[in-house]
């Protein structure tokens, strides 16, 4: 028996076999090594039901690519026969290929070219725990693709760590199949965190001592390309005789089969790779793992605009799926650099690219798709709404969408490209203009990192590229070339790359705000630094295609450069002339200015003679709204109706909803200056806002005034901080031995109660205890100032009347 004959997932392979005979979908849980990548697709060839050919889709290309061949290896063919392969920028495939390998990506091209998927019987979604922006978005395709047109289609999704429950019910309902896997012993050493160390040396120093303890080859897990140079720099001064592999997705495919293939001459090998290798792939050979314990994965900072490569603690699945490595062909080890005590609080799990990417491409796919409702379709985690809406606005504002949502002609040639949305927009325009092949050029700079070099200066990574006579940079041009042909090309003089660049990523244009250089503002309103040490430090304005960092000051690290001149040239159409209004607040009034911007950058400005009378007077509204009412020039008798109107609990007068509404009731009064609102005309706008039962609720809770029992009206200050307050003479109150209350709930009026002078003699809001208690006090005082006044014992008693005592006295005798 072969040792392919030997794996584990033959144990299982008639569960899977019968349940796509009987059904047409299944989830198929294996642990690395067990043989699922390899195995299942070619044993489905033999099946009645399999007419037609057999996709695998697999997360990277270096795994595309390996499992092809692995698989054309053991029917004893080479790929491109039985079995082929197809990524972006390489392919084996013939007219005798029945199984073809292809990236997640290049699947939801295939399916929106062809949603029926005529000629392919079965779609095998491999490492779906991965959850892949492109794997969440093809299974959901499938799916929907399957119960509207192809009821004949199976579908399966593999993983070694799933929850399988979740995909079966997807599926509806599938049968969930397990294997048990071949578990070979793996022993875990904790090497333990060393802070003080860069990961180059801490790396370098774990390699060299796994390199001494064991035998066997040496997988070491770097978070990115950078950090593998820097630890293979070192290994070559402590194991100078060592065979270092690079393995990452930037690698020339010779350099990727080397890693992945024990060494012809038999020499021990330490393959320094990224996080591609930690499923799909067996490392034929290894041993031993070392594991720095840290993932790099690309963000979509919504703040920023842009997407970030962020470096996290690896989680703790992906740390098994590392160690695993080891002990897929035999017993292993692996060592980590953290201690084993903090390994409970790494993350389960990676988070889904769902949930962390730019949803654009996502957006314009369900555009073209033609998905009526999104949070409909079969989704493991569905797109969060708010991330959708921002996708949806870019899309909308490089003509891809509609104001309803519906794509447009623009947007299906760009759909039909294999570029992001920004990219496919920069190469269509530039087509236009008769300069489609230095756009696809510059789209695949993007696109592939390590292209040229990495210069911040893409024009400087461009010249490199087209000089560069590598079968990587060869194999992408020719891909570039294949782009620039699908689209149809203008006439014109052509554009500078800075153009082009701008073109995709118009929100993105910079200006150096200082003359350091370093720092930048782009149209779109955010901050950006530039290294000084950068050769586009001395630029005046950047075409930026590239950043990376928080969305406080991201770097610069792609850029073209470009003079104002070209800017006004180039970017004639995007740059708006408007009115500009600034609050002066120190006048109380709107400045306007007309100025030329450049999204939020000004590139001119000055006062505009004939500005829009209605958007000032919008603008005015709008600042009353956020800064209240106190903007505005009120009458002592409107501040009072606004007083009265909160203590009686009036709605339509509260400062809420006068500043929420201050459109409706403020605006048609409003003019240039706020100051030149007639007091009024303000003051009948608000009693305007209550209807007939409002006013008597108002007199009835708030009435405006007082009257005394000798007859006399007092105006009742409602904004007294000590409560509503009257001021009254205290013989004006004579007879009076109930305390005056108003209001729901009733509450006592406060009493100032004054001389016959005006002087104040007392504050109460117990009437009859006052007269019954200091007002003899007052008596005693008052008497003696006022003799012509009467100051009774009793006052409850006494008729209210403000004569003089002879004159109260002579009245009385008529």
């Amino acid at each position: 028996m072969s040792a392919a004959d030997d794996l584990p997932i033959h144990a299982v392979m008639p569960d899977l076999l019968a349940a796509l005979k009987t059904g047409t979908g299944a989830v198929l849980i294996a642990p690395p090594g067990a043989g699922k990548t390899t195995t299942v697709a070619t044993a489905l060839l033999g099946e009645a039901w399999c007419t037609d050919n057999v996709i695998l889709l697999s997360p990277r290309r270096v795994a595309a690519r390996a499992a092809a061949e692995r698989m054309a290896e053991l029917l004893g063919e080479k790929a491109g026969e039985t079995v082929g392969y197809l990524t972006r920028l390489d392919s084996k495939r013939s007219a005798r290929t029945r199984v073809l390998v292809m990236t997640e990506a290049i699947f939801v091209s295939t399916i929106l070219k062809d949603p029926e998927l005529s000629g392919v019987s079965a779609v095998l979604f491999d490492e779906a725990h991965e959850r892949h922006l492109d794997s969440d978005l093809g299974l959901a395709l499938a799916i929907e693709s399957a119960s509207v047109l192809r009821d004949d289609l199976r579908l399966v999704v593999m993983s070694a760590t799933l929850d399988g429950a979740r995909f079966a019910s997807l599926l509806g309902a599938a049968p969930v199949i397990e294997s048990e896997g071949k578990a070979w012993p793996l022993a875990l050493r904790w090497l333990g965190a060393r802070p003080e160390l860069r990961i180059e040396e801490a790396m370098a120093s774990a390699i060299a001592t796994a390199w001494r303890e064991e035998t066997g080859d040496i997988l070491a897990f770097l978070p990115g390309v950078g950090e593998m140079e820097r630890t293979r720099e070192r290994l070559a001064e402590r194991l100078p005789s060592a065979l270092v592999l690079p393995l990452h997705g930037q690698c020339e495919p010779a350099a990727q089969r080397a890693a992945i293939r024990r060494d012809a001459q038999g020499r021990r090998r330490i393959v320094l790779a990224t996080a591609i290798a930690e499923t799909s792939l067996t490392l034929d050979g290894v041993s031993v793992v070392v594991d720095a314990g840290l993932s790099r994965r690309a963000e979509f900072d919504k703040a920023a605009g842009v997407t970030r490569l962020v470096t996290h603690r690896a989680s703790q699945a992906a740390a098994a799926q590392r160690a695993g490595r080891a002990a897929r062909q035999g017993p292993g080890v692996a060592y980590r650099l953290w201690e084993e005590a903090a390994h409970a609080g790494r993350p389960a799990f990676e988070p889904p690219e769902m949930l962390v990417s730019d949803l654009a491409p996502l957006a314009l796919t369900l555009a073209e798709w033609g998905a009526g409702d999104v949070g409909a379709m079969a989704w493991i985690d569905p797109p969060p709404v708010p991330a959708m809406a921002a996708a949806h606005g870019l899309l909308r504002s490089l003509g891809a969408l509609d104001d309803d949502g519906r794509i447009t002609a623009h947007g299906r040639a760009m759909a039909a490209l294999p570029l992001e949305p920004r990219l496919a927009h920069m190469l269509i325009h530039a087509a236009q203009h008769g300069a489609a092949e230095d756009a696809a050029a510059l789209a695949l700079l993007l696109q592939e990192r390590g292209l040229g070099g990495r210069s911040d200066d893409l024009h400087h990574r461009f010249e490199s590229w087209r000089r560069d006579r590598s079968s990587r940079a060869e194999a992408s041009r020719q891909l570039a070339g294949r782009w620039a042909r699908q689209v149809r090309q203008g006439r014109g003089d052509g554009l500078p790359l800075a153009a082009i660049l701008a073109e995709g990523f118009p929100d993105m244009i910079a200006r150096a705000r200082d003359g350091s250089g370093e720092q930048w503002l782009t149209a779109g309103g955010r901050g950006l630094r530039l290294d000084p040490a950068s050769p586009l430090i001395r630029s005046e304005w950047l075409a930026v295609g590239e950043a990376q960092g928080d969305a406080k000051g991201a770097r610069i690290t792609g850029a073209v450069a470009l003079t104002e001149a070209e800017v006004q040239r180039w970017l004639g159409h995007r740059i708006e002339r408007r009115t500009a209004l600034r609050w002066v607040a120190e006048e109380r009034r709107v400045e306007a200015l007309l100025e030329q911007r450049l999204g939020t950058i000004v590139l001119a400005k000055g006062p505009d003679p004939a500005p829009d009378k209605d958007a000032i007077a919008r603008f005015l509204a709008e600042r009353v709204a956020e800064d209240g009412l106190g903007l505005l020039p009120l009458s002592d008798t409107s501040l009072g109706l606004l007083a009265r109107a909160r203590f009686a609990g009036i709605a339509a007068l509260s400062d809420e909803a006068l500043r929420a509404e201050a459109e409706n009731w403020l605006l048609p009064l409003l003019g240039r200056r706020l100051d030149e609102v007639g007091k009024g005309k303000l003051h009948e706008a608000l009693l305007g806002r209550m209807d007939y039962a409002e006013r008597q609720q108002l007199d009835k809770l708030a009435p405006p005034q007082f009257r005394s029992p000798a007859g006399t009206g007092h105006d009742i200050d409602y904004a007294d901080p000590g409560g509503p307050s009257v001021e009254v003479r205290v013989q004006a109150l004579f007879g009076l031995d109930r305390h005056p209350t108003f209001g729901q709930p009733a509450q006592p009026l406060l009493l100032k109660l004054t001389s016959p002078g005006g002087k104040p003699v007392q504050m109460t809001r117990d009437l009859p205890g006052f007269w019954r208690g200091s007002w003899r006090d007052v008596v005693k005082d008052m008497k003696g100032r006022y003799p012509r006044h009467r100051w009774p014992d009793e006052p409850w008693a006494e008729d209210p009347s403000l004569k003089t005592k002879n004159a109260f006295e002579a009245t009385r005798r008529k």
